[in-house]
């Protein structure tokens, strides 16, 4: 099957009834198996994508699997920091050390590591009997 194809007819079954943006995916697996997906969105808007995983995929799916730092910016009166489950993502690619810059549009600044943002962060030793 077509990717292209593929990834046409799955936009048309998008349920994107709030921005009527219809997305489509197809990707190919090393069997040859063609795989697609839509975009699903939901009334809770925070359910969607953040900004830091947007940041993380395109990393990776330009072939990179390791982050050396990060910034965040965002219009608020603090820095605001990413949430618990863009942290757990953060920590997964970049190492402890790995600087966390936090900006404001009006140019307040906080910086940390990722460390310091998620102690006890949930590692692969964690499954280890799976």
């Amino acid at each position: 099957m077509d990717l292209l194809d593929a990834a046409r007819a799955v936009r048309e079954n998008a349920y994107a009834p709030y921005s009527n943006f219809k997305v489509g995916a197809a990707i190919r697996s090393a069997s040859g198996a063609v795989y697609a997906g839509c975009n699903v969105e939901n009334v809770a808007y925070p359910e969607g994508t953040c900004a830091e995983a947007g940041a993380i995929a395109a990393m990776v799916a330009a072939g990179e699997t390791e982050l050396t730092e990060v910034l965040v910016i965002a219009d608020s009166p603090t820095p605001t920091p990413p949430c618990g489950g863009c942290r757990q993502k953060l920590v997964e690619f970049g190492g402890p050390d790995v600087r966390l810059t936090m900006v404001t549009s009006g140019g307040s600044t906080l910086e940390t590591t990722l460390a310091d943002i998620l102690p006890g962060k949930f590692v692969a030793d964690h499954m280890a009997n799976s």
